[in-house]
Formats: structure tokens, C-alpha cells, sequence
């Protein structure tokens, strides 16, 4: 049972980790209505802004702080973040108002390689590091019922509670806010939102900032983690499943979403992977999004959309 708990609790941590990629796909599709498969590369090129400006803005001001070169490089890479969100809509997206979403899909598809390259130009092609003192040792817990206690990972702990505190903070902005309301209505219909007085242009500025924000907590969570490298982009990959099982309209949909597939994965690969032979962790959540397609496209909570013709 100890062991068990162990896999358990490791994969509701690594859910977690998926959901705050997870959130940016939510946050984008909510308001505008088109999946962004640009996300992973805003994960990436925020990583890439927070460990560089860590690295920087102590060398410019002149000053050993720790502390203080992560928060004025949080700072930096969040403005860098809201820069992008004002060029993405300047040069990108008011250009497609009203478009078929095919196009504005292949839009952000372009969105994605461009960042790629851009990242490197402007930040280089290393393997860099984020520390921003998360803890690295793992804890144990249950001692006085397990021998040895159940093992769990500090580092994961930290990042769950930041994601949890995360999607409170957007289900209240989207549900309570006036800005929250009129982004689920540029969502509905263009066109319609703006006949009622709705700026389109600064609506999608809000929202790709948001989604910016919530791509550089992940990318400062996994980036600490792994290593900011090009590879990072492709761990959204693994968020992909997610929203499709958690429902692309629902910000709390992403994170059950999230803890179904961590668990499930750490658990095949450990009851069933000796039996077939291994490697289910790296399939197991994307044969499980295909069942949910089949029997429930919309997501566990997704909205159910009717078209009548």
C-alpha cells in the first residue's frame, strides 16, 4: 500500500505539472474560440526570457541578490510576455477578424515556429537553468504507517499548490469580472461581440497576456525542473490529452484532466508495464483521449455545442 500511495501521489504531482500547460490551451480557445498550438512555444520562450534576464539584470545593475534578479526578471520576462500578446494581435490577429477557425489555427501554428526561431536569436540555443529555490529533496511522509514512509517530491508539492492557486485565480477572473464576461462573448461570436461595443483588438490582447502568464509559471516550474532547452516546447505535447479529456471551455476541467492522466499514467506503467512490456507512460494518455473523442467529445467538462441547420 505504501508503494502504491508513492505512485499515486507522483502522479497526481506530475498531472499538475501537465495542467498549468494545459491552462494556456484553455485560456486561448475560451476567449477566441481557436486552439493555440503556439503554447508550447510560449512555455519555451518564457522559460528562455526568465533564465536569461536572471542571468542579466544582476550583471547590468551590478548586485548578488538572488531573490531580487528573480523578481525583476519575472518582471522583464512578463513585460517581454505582454509585448508579444500586443504584436501577436497588431501584426496577427486583427489582420484574421471574423475568419474561418481553420485559419486562425494555422495562424497560431505559424505563431509557434516563429517563436521558436525568435527564442533562439534572441536568447540563444544553450541548455540554461532557472533556480528560483525550489526545494529538491523529497519528503516523507506516512512513516508511522509505512515502514519508510511514502516519498513525494517537494518540488512537484510546490508546483501543485501554485497551479491550484492558478486556476482559482482565472475561474474567478473569467466568471466574476466584467473583462472575464466579455472574453467568453468575443468567444460565442465575433462579430457579435463587437456590435454590442466589445473591443475585439483589446480583448485578445488580454487574453494572449494571460495565456503569456500562465506560460511563464510553467515554463519557470519545468524549466527549474528540466533545464530550459528546445525540447521544452514539446512537453505541451503531453497537454494535448488533457484539455481534450478535461474539455477545451473549462478552466477547472484542465486540472482534473490533468491528475486523471498523471495518475493513470504512473499506475499503467507500474501494474500493467511488466505485463505488455513497458512504455505505456509514454502512449497511455493520448489512447485515452481518443476513447473520450469516441464516447464524449466536449470533455469531461466541456460545454455540449448544437448547430442547428
Amino acid at each position: 500500500m505504501g508503494f502504491f500511495l508513492e505512485t499515486l501521489f507522483g502522479g497526481l504531482m506530475a498531472g499538475m505539472l501537465y495542467s498549468l500547460i494545459a491552462l494556456g490551451f484553455v485560456l486561448i480557445y475560451k476567449a477566441s474560440g481557436v486552439f493555440n498550438f503556439a503554447q508550447g512555444a510560449m512555455v519555451l520562450f518564457a522559460a528562455l526570457a526568465m533564465s536569461r534576464f536572471a542571468e542579466w539584470i544582476p550583471q547590468w545593475l551590478g548586485f548578488e541578490s538572488l531573490l531580487l534578479a528573480n523578481l525583476l526578471a519575472f518582471v522583464a520576462a512578463m513585460a517581454v510576455m505582454i509585448m508579444l500578446a500586443w504584436a501577436i494581435e497588431r501584426l496577427c490577429l486583427s489582420k484574421l477578424v471574423n475568419q474561418e477557425g481553420i485559419t486562425l489555427l494555422m495562424a497560431t501554428l505559424g505563431i509557434a515556429y516563429f517563436l521558436d526561431g525568435f527564442g533562439q536569436t534572441l536568447f540563444g540555443s544553450d541548455i540554461y537553468n532557472i533556480n528560483v529555490g525550489m526545494p529538491k529533496d523529497p519528503a516523507f511522509i506516512l512513516e508511522g504507517m509505512f515502514e519508510g514512509g511514502v516519498m513525494i517530491s517537494k518540488e512537484d508539492l510546490v508546483a501543485a499548490v501554485i497551479a491550484a492557486l492558478l486556476v482559482v485565480v482565472l475561474a474567478l477572473f473569467f466568471q466574476k469580472t466584467k473583462t472575464g464576461r466579455a472574453l467568453r462573448a468575443v468567444a460565442d461570436d465575433h462579430q457579435a461581440a463587437q456590435s454590442i461595443g466589445i473591443p475585439l483588438n483589446k480583448i485578445w490582447v488580454i487574453v494572449w497576456s494571460v495565456a503569456g502568464f500562465a506560460a511563464l509559471v510553467a515554463g519557470i516550474i519545468w524549466g527549474s525542473k528540466l533545464g530550459v532547452q528546445f525540447t521544452l516546447s514539446l512537453v505541451a505535447l503531453k497537454a494535448l490529452p488533457v484539455v481534450i479529456l478535461g474539455g477545451l471551455t473549462s478552466v477547472p476541467g484542465a486540472i482534473i484532466g490533468g491528475l486523471i492522466i498523471g495518475v493513470g499514467e504512473k499506475l499503467s506503467e507500474i501494474y500493467l508495464g511488466p505485463m505488455l512490456g513497458g512504455g505505456i507512460e509514454i502512449w497511455f494518455a493520448y489512447v485515452l483521449a481518443l476513447g473520450f473523442l469516441l464516447v464524449r467529445p466536449q470533455g469531461l467538462f466541456g460545454e455540449k455545442i448544437i448547430d442547428r441547420v
